[in-house]
């Protein structure tokens, strides 16, 4: 599976797990809800890590805890074409 997707599903499974929908982790992480909603739906392809930093501060995690996840312990390189 690629990153992209990855960085998606993994959003929404926190999202779950704090009780947010999309618009009220975007108003607390402070980032518009269409970011959030292009990330989540693969229009943004590369959403950069202070957009991923903003998003944990939303959800009172670390980056490592957003990037601590089986899912990212199996993804191998991808072609960025």
């Amino acid at each position: 599976m690629k990153t992209q997707k990855q960085v998606s599903l993994r959003i929404q499974q926190l999202c779950a797990a704090h009780g947010y929908n999309i618009n009220s982790l975007a108003r607390k992480s402070g980032i518009p809800p269409t970011t959030l909603k292009n990330i989540l739906y693969g229009t943004s392809r590369n959403p950069g890590v202070i957009t991923i930093k903003l998003l944990c501060d939303g959800l009172g995690i670390s980056l490592y805890d957003f990037f601590d996840a089986d899912a990212f312990k199996k993804v191998e390189l991808e072609d960025m074409e």
